[in-house]
């Protein structure tokens, strides 16, 4: 078994691997994803018996966070062909994408689960359900309203409008460019789908896709703390602050560290070495990825196992204020 992360010109190699384990995907699709993704993504693969038999994509988007531009990479096309599963190929995946994006300085990354069991064991949690709106033909009544297909000309106007958009109403969500909309576009054509602009009076009021067959689901996101210490201090505060815990993670050594949490609601979260006689609770990175992105109140942290807080601590740490409001309703 060999694991390595491929270079750019060999990623094209996973095609027929994705193609055999997503054979939902159309081909229009999958040529959209390995003519377009491809290009930008990282890609790692377990070799044996001389071809890639598993394979896990990164794929980066620019996001906002908290005020904040990062980058995160979005996992996806995680796949092992059949007859070389329940090898634990996932796990050695995982792990060295996990590690691999902790140097790089991100803070944390996420997916979309084919079942949410699946990433349990690895600290993810789900923090988000997407929603979609889609454009119907009752939409051509809306008064004023005059709506079409979006022009790649058009695309940095609507990129410029929903950056304003999203900031005024979410904490997190991924940056929008003329080249975003760009791919999307071309992502829903894949599928014989289109972007369609509204405007009244020449002004964008909004952008929704217009696809043959609506999904009707909604798909979760999972979310997981690669760099504790980067995550904590890109969050703002409620008030006065000041707080010490230990926080514990099976896969990021670093990670495992104790912390003390100081700040105001003007200087946001700060962060020094603590002492660990000094602690006044434990919590895992999983939960404390469900505090930071507001899936958990502190309170409901302290049922899960592993976790412990005095009642001080709670206190604290529920001055924090989540990244709760999220848009990632990316699908690669």
């Amino acid at each position: 078994m060999n694991m390595r992360k491929l270079p750019v010109e060999e990623h094209i190699r996973t095609k027929r691997l994705y193609e055999e384990v997503f054979p939902d995907d159309s081909r229009e699709f999958v040529d959209y994803y390995y003519t377009e993704k491809i290009r930008d993504n990282k890609i790692y693969v377990i070799e044996e018996d001389g071809d890639i038999q598993a394979m896990l994509h990164l794929n980066p988007y620019k996001m906002y966070v908290s005020g904040r531009k990062q980058t995160a990479h979005y996992i996806v096309a995680v796949a092992t062909r059949a007859a070389y599963r329940k090898k634990g190929y996932m796990r050695e995946l995982l792990t060295g994408a996990l590690l691999d994006m902790y140097q790089s300085g991100e803070t944390f990354t996420f997916l979309m689960p084919a079942a949410q069991a699946i990433y349990l064991p690895y600290d993810f949690r789900t923090v988000y359900e997407q929603k979609r709106c889609f454009y119907t033909v009752a939409d051509e009544g809306l008064k004023d309203t005059v709506i079409r297909e979006l022009q790649d000309g058009e695309c940095g106007e609507l990129a410029d409008w929903a950056n304003k958009c999203l900031t005024e109403h979410y904490d997190v969500f991924a940056l929008r460019s003329a080249a975003y909309y760009e791919r999307l576009k071309r992502e829903y054509a894949a599928d014989g789908g289109k972007l369609m602009v509204y405007r009244k009076d020449g002004v964008i009021t909004d952008c929704r896709p217009h696809v043959p067959e609506q999904d009707t689901g909604r798909p979760l996101i999972m979310i997981r703390i690669l760099d504790a210490g980067r995550m904590l201090m890109s969050l703002n505060l409620r008030s006065l602050t000041a707080v010490c815990f230990r926080i514990t993670d099976p896969v990021i050594e670093a990670n495992n560290r104790c912390v003390v949490l100081t700040g105001t609601e003007h200087s946001g979260v700060m962060l020094m070495e603590g002492n660990v006689e000094n602690c006044e609770g434990t919590v895992d990175i999983a939960t404390l990825g469900e505090i930071v992105f507001g899936a958990c109140t502190a309170e409901e942290a302290c049922c899960r196992e592993g976790v412990e807080m005095t009642g001080r601590m709670k206190a604290e740490l529920n001055k924090i204020i989540p990244l709760s409001h999220m848009y990632i309703n990316e699908v690669v």
